[in-house]
């Protein structure tokens, strides 16, 4: 059996994500603050359970709560089962020139982007390397990651972050000769509230807001429906998953 976790489930990528990964099959745990009702309703058309965990990433009382519950879970799985986890959910904020950002704005970012997503993936990768269930994961990027951007320091510096975790762990698995598999995904500029967001940035912190506004305007953002379908198309196709690599959706576009 195949079973997925994915993280900011309530909408955009990772509500797709979750929505075709449960029409092909796969049993589905999502984490966010807000459910979205309607998977329970396409996981009973497709024969499959979705569980919804309620949870802010921010807190890390709350991850541990949850991250104990899908290990618990995961004590139910044999080395027959496969678990895919796709950590998409992050936020941007402070957007804001680096001198400005306070220590807890630099705490609250780098707890949702950063020590949640790697949290998690440590603790779901050991319980499948115990048990020997197959593991393929997913670590959401952003172009941010390798193109520095005026009032983006916490953003672009937390996504280089996991773009070396990702090469890292991966690292490690392929020593151990493990077979299970982690890269990167940058979907790219997608029509979401986080472009929303940045585009109602205030000029003097983000230099760049009118490139972005000129993106909605001239509407080059992606749909998340279809960046999602070429995640899902990459993330199950094990066999040929380059281990530790950084994909791009413009490789496939």
């Amino acid at each position: 059996m195949k079973y997925a976790v994915i993280t900011g489930i309530s909408e955009g990528l990772g509500f797709d994500t979750a929505r075709f990964l449960l029409e092909s099959g796969i049993q589905l745990f999502g984490i966010s603050r807000t459910n979205q009702e309607a998977l329970y309703d396409i996981g009973q058309e497709n024969n499959v359970d979705y569980i919804h965990y309620s949870c802010d990433l921010s807190v890390a009382q709350e991850v541990n709560k949850t991250t104990n519950k899908l290990l618990d879970e995961l004590d139910k799985l044999d080395e027959n089962d496969q678990l895919f986890l796709v950590n998409n959910a992050a936020v941007i904020h402070p957007i804001k020139k680096s001198t400005t950002i306070s220590q807890e704005e630099l705490a609250y970012h780098y707890q949702v982007n950063v020590l949640s997503p790697m949290n998690l993936m440590n603790q779901l990768l050991r319980k499948c390397c115990e048990k020997h269930i197959s593991f393929v994961g997913v670590n959401v990027t952003s172009g941010a990651a390798i193109n520095p951007l005026f009032g983006w320091s916490t953003y672009c510096s937390a996504k280089a972050s996991m773009n070396m975790y990702t090469k890292t762990i991966a690292l490690e698995q392929d020593e151990l000769k493990t077979g299970n598999k982690i890269i990167a995904f940058n979907p790219g500029v997608m029509d979401t509230k986080m472009q929303e967001i940045i585009r109602s940035s205030d000029k003097k912190d983000f230099l760049q807001v009118e490139q972005f506004k000129q993106y909605k305007n001239q509407g080059v953002l992606s749909l998340t429906e279809s960046v999602a379908g070429v995640l899902i198309d990459i993330m199950t196709d094990e066999a040929n998953i380059i281990n530790g690599d950084i994909y791009d959706i413009k490789d496939y576009t």
